[in-house]
């Protein structure tokens, strides 16, 4: 299986142990931990699983205690905590050798036809993604090619992602810079029809990029990194049915950084501006150098 989308699903395919507990696989990579991304994603996967599957999520509240250790599977345990007339609401507790390292409560309501309906606009017009260059582009372009490690690092990517605004490489180019980012993202195939897999695609892109909205005014996306950050909670709320392997566009800003911790928010829409999801977050920002 060489598709990275084909192995998004596959990661989101979880092994149900018990009638309210099921496994995933956690894959053997490089980094220091696993990404947050992905046992939200598999969490909700879990929720969804102990439902009917006629009444989509509509929103999740998670909170990520300890970092998991990549290439050790997670245990996911579900609470039915309640199944009502329109809305049913679950319970997960993500468990890594002994030890919860994720908890997540997710509700689901039963489709009702809508009193009335509004939306604010957009912020702001952007370009189409098909004018803007691909993340691995505009390394490339800067580095003149891609170094093998992100050579890897993005064959892998469920995800094609393109940044609005060009990636900024240096202090100068971030001076007085707002807090605010936005990126086009779909996954990198098709992901089929099952909703709930949309959705809990589209839960593992939402960790990818959002906290880029608390570090644009500090320092440069790419190159030396100064801080070390870490996701330490993730709030969403699903408005509207959706592909994630359809463009969407991910409007995020950062109204405060403080005491070691930055909030980010995002909006998402689809292609016609129609308002798809919104996301809260807020992640743990500490010095490399220690001070």
């Amino acid at each position: 299986m060489t598709n990275p989308a084909e192995r998004l699903v596959d990661l989101l395919d979880l092994e149900r142990i018990e009638v309210d507990i099921f496994r995933g696989r956690s894959p053997e990579e490089s980094l220091q931990r696993v990404f947050g991304g992905q046992v939200a994603g598999q969490a909700l996967v879990a929720a969804g699983r102990t439902t009917d599957g006629e009444r989509p999520v509509h929103s999740l509240h998670a909170y990520f205690l300890r970092p998991g250790r990549p290439g050790v599977p997670i245990v996911y345990q579900v609470e039915r905590v309640r199944d009502g007339r329109s809305f049913t609401t679950r319970r997960v507790t993500a468990v890594q050798e002994g030890r919860t390292i994720f908890n997540l409560t997710a509700s689901f309501h039963r489709p009702e036809e809508a009193g009335f309906e509004h939306q604010l606009p957009p912020a702001r017009i952007v370009p189409d993604p098909e004018e803007l260059p691909t993340v691995a582009d505009e390394v490339r372009e800067h580095l003149g090619g891609l170094p093998e490690a992100l050579e890897r690092m993005a064959r892998r990517q469920p995800f094609d992602i393109r940044y609005v605004d060009r990636l900024r490489w240096t202090r100068e180019e971030i001076k007085d810079a707002d807090p605010r980012s936005a990126v086009w993202m779909r996954a990198v195939g098709p992901l089929g029809d099952d909703p709930l897999v949309h959705t809990c695609a589209l839960t593992y892109a939402s960790d990818m990029t959002l906290l880029d909205a608390v570090r644009i005014p500090v320092e440069p996306l790419w190159g030396p990194r100064g801080f070390d950050m870490a996701s330490l909670d993730h709030a969403m709320w699903f408005h509207r049915p959706f592909r994630a392997d359809e463009w969407f566009l991910y409007d995020q800003e950062s109204p405060i950084a403080t005491g070691g911790r930055g909030l980010a928010r995002g909006r998402i829409y689809d292609r016609s501006g129609q308002l798809l999801v919104s996301v809260v977050q807020e992640g743990l920002f500490r010095r490399l150098d220690g001070r």
